[in-house]
């Protein structure tokens, strides 16, 4: 009885929140660097160099560190089995067609890659096309996208191998389901624009070390890839090499008979883009559409037969509207004039235009004519995120999908003459989406601007001050966090959690403004929205410090590690994923550079006293009592390069790493985001892991 009790005894003790193993110590060395006239100490500088022996050492310490506390958490794999049993279910992509050629994607339910399938008409039997799975041994490698020719007959895809934003692109004969000798190397921030025999595309010179974090990522140029020849013989179409920072994109029209080129230069801290236009139909020379590179968007939408071209922009328009520009007399005229709500986007298909609007943070969707005369806007199953509307000019069918953050994705097609939705695809799940509620709240931010949020939970929840609840944001580089659903979130909400997305400025939400309100010197103004955001859910009685827990990824990586250091006391685990954390050093890494145009850059001596001021790296409060920490990282991520996460997490294990735990997750084969489905479901098991382990929650996992 006695051997039985104590052996109790030794099992509550595992499971008793902040015990853990302090990480291992990190080297530093005495690095340290002038910023006009203050001295800023880099001691982990070293663990840049991710090709070294001694960082890789590093990346193993750590990372057995950190797993060696996952699996004590008794948990783990029970809640794991529990992501995989919510999201096994089948999931499609939008259908379109080439001709009578229909393609899809779907994931029977844990493949690890969606499988694409052609199929002749719309019910027809469907035929794997390509699956990616078949690609590498672990389902690392996939498709960053799939573009077809005008017959349907050929497709070009973009192949990255474990998560990187690197493509490699190859040709697919779609009657023969044959890979084709073609290979297209060192494609980046790209597509595959056909046009007769062959296809534009954007690339980067070979890294002379053939590695691709040490890639410079200069003179991106637009070259042509005539199907059935090698890459050396592809034609060079456009480059600037006296600015080397610039990005170059090509799309062709519907016809294509358009070739166009956006062309941005975020490098030197402009935020907008010119587009140059050519007549493929003509020995024309390419010409500037939009001449000057400011900080205004344009997105070519479609091409007119009398020869203009529609535009969507937020130029004198910061909620966007769309114009007809006549290059041969540079007129422009409104045809969809700005409104109250933010044009977030316009497709065109069967001589109609989609107008894609925000308001409150959910979609609407207006018909207009092609002259820009509003007709009917579609009626949506509620408030959510409806995405699609895309087609060719003679269809007279096209389809879209809707979520919400209780409503999965449901594929819907929309008939353009009786103006009217139906049911296309709608997917079985193993749990009733209805039991869980969405609210929508406006909560005041320090300087009173009213902020909105939503907020999912189970029926029935109680404010008593006590929810266990997971507050996620991003706020920044103009893209809004509209209502989606999640099935791993279900695993949250089924044990009490409410789950919280605050829509900070930064975002697109609001437009231009908003995202305005957010950037380069009012980036402060994101913090502030987040750290309010936590004050009302404990204000209202939601939940209490103990029990609010924060995430984030990339730039959101970047809100949780500044809000850490501002506000330690309001939350009790920290979740910082792929983060932006030198604020002083990230345009030296990869395409950093690209940030200017939201961050600035410490060459500068205003923005350098300013992002000084909140970079998460440089502010941390030592000896503070700082939020359980779990930073997640991945060795392919050449977008938000590792050395952020890694210079992160040995200064604050050195700082603060003694109260609670400070630990850092440094996944292998991934990037930016998880490189296949079960690589994202293991990552999601481990940071809910830790999130409950540490806000003392005793999942029932399933038994509800």
């Amino acid at each position: 009885m006695l051997k039985r009790y104590l052996l109790c005894l030794l099992a509550l003790a595992v499971i008793v929140p902040g015990s853990y193993a302090e990480p291992p110590k990190t080297r530093q060395s005495d690095q340290s660097d002038d910023y006009h006239g203050t001295t800023v100490k880099d001691p982990y500088r070293w663990l840049e160099d991710d090709n070294s022996q001694e960082t890789a050492a590093w990346v193993t310490e750590q990372n057995k560190s950190t797993f060696g506390y996952l699996e004590k958490i008794p948990f783990r794999n029970a809640l794991k089995d529990r992501l995989l049993q919510l999201n096994n279910y089948p999931r499609y992509g939008l259908p379109f067609h080439y001709g009578d050629n229909y393609f899809f994607s779907k994931n029977d339910g844990l493949q690890k890659q969606a499988v694409w399938y052609v199929q002749k008409g719309l019910h027809g039997t469907p035929e794997v096309l390509i699956d990616p799975n078949q690609l590498s041994t672990d389902g690392t490698t996939s498709l960053s996208f799939i573009t077809f020719n005008k017959t349907g007959t050929l497709a070009s895809y973009g192949q990255s191998v474990g998560g990187s934003d690197w493509k490699e692109i190859h040709v697919l004969d779609v009657t023969t389901k044959k890979v084709l000798d073609d290979k297209v190397e060192w494609a980046k921030v790209t597509g595959a624009a056909w046009a007769g025999d062959g296809f534009y595309y954007s690339r980067y010179d070979a890294p002379k070390d053939g590695h691709s974090l040490s890639a410079k990522n200069e003179n991106h140029k637009v070259y042509f890839h005539k199907v059935g020849t090698p890459q050396s013989e592809d034609k060079l179409i456009y480059e600037d090499a006296k600015n080397l920072q610039r990005f170059h994109s090509a799309g062709t029209s519907e016809d294509e008979r358009f070739l166009f080129i956006d062309i941005s230069d975020r490098g030197i801290g402009k935020d907008g883009n010119a587009i140059l236009y050519k007549d493929l139909s003509t020995d024309s020379p390419l010409q500037p559409l939009i001449a000057d590179i400011t900080d205004d968007h344009f997105s070519v939408v479609d091409d007119l037969p009398d020869g203009k071209f529609l535009v969507e922009t937020n130029k004198d328009a910061p909620r966007g509207r769309l114009v007809s520009i006549d290059p041969k007399t540079g007129e422009w005229k409104d045809i969809i004039p700005q409104s109250k709500d933010v044009l977030s986007g316009v497709s065109a298909a069967g001589h109609k235009l989609f107008a894609h609007y925000l308001q409150d943070v959910s979609t609407h969707i207006k018909v207009f004519s092609m002259s820009g005369q509003l007709e009917n806007e579609v009626q949506l199953p509620g408030l959510g995120t409806a995405s699609g509307f895309g087609g060719w000019r003679d269809d007279k069918e096209i389809f879209y999908s809707f979520s919400s953050y209780n409503y999965p994705a449901t594929i819907f097609s929309y008939d353009i003459a009786s103006k009217k939705s139906s049911l296309f695809r709608k997917p079985e799940l193993a749990f009733e989406p209805t039991n869980y509620e969405v609210s929508q709240v406006f909560y005041p931010s320090k300087d009173g601007t009213k902020v909105p949020m939503f907020m999912v939970h189970k029926k029935g929840l109680k404010k008593d001050g006590n929810n266990p609840t997971l507050l996620y944001g991003y706020g920044g580089f103009n893209i809004s966090l509209t209502p989606g659903f999640s099935p791993s979130i279900i695993a949250l909400l089924d044990e009490g959690f409410i789950y919280c997305v605050a829509n900070l400025r930064g975002g697109a939400e609001y437009g231009e403004d908003w995202h305005r309100a957010g950037m380069l010197l009012n980036k402060h103004k994101v913090f502030e929205d987040f750290i309010a955001a936590g004050e009302y859910l404990i204000g209202q009685k939601y939940t209490n410090p103990d029990k609010l827990g924060i995430q984030g990824g990339s730039n959101g990586g970047l809100l949780v590690g500044a809000v850490m250091n501002l506000r330690p006391d309001l939350f009790k685990v920290g979740l910082p994923a792929v983060g932006v954390m030198d604020m002083l050093r990230f345009h030296q890494f990869t395409i950093g550079w690209n940030w200017k145009p939201e961050y600035g850059s410490s060459e500068d001596p205003v923005n350098f006293k300013n992002l000084y001021g909140y970079s998460p790296l440089h502010n941390i409060q030592e000896g503070k009592r700082y939020p359980a920490t779990l930073i997640t990282t991945a060795d392919h991520d050449d977008r938000v390069v590792p050395a952020h996460s890694f210079k992160y997490a040995a200064a604050m294990q050195e700082k603060v790493g003694k109260q609670n735990p400070v630990l850092i997750r440094i996944d292998t084969k991934s990037g930016h985001g998880a490189s296949n489905l079960i690589k994202g479901i293991e990552l999601n098991a481990d940071i809910y892991a830790f999130l409950m382990y540490n806000l003392d929650i005793h999942p029932k996992l399933g038994v509800h």
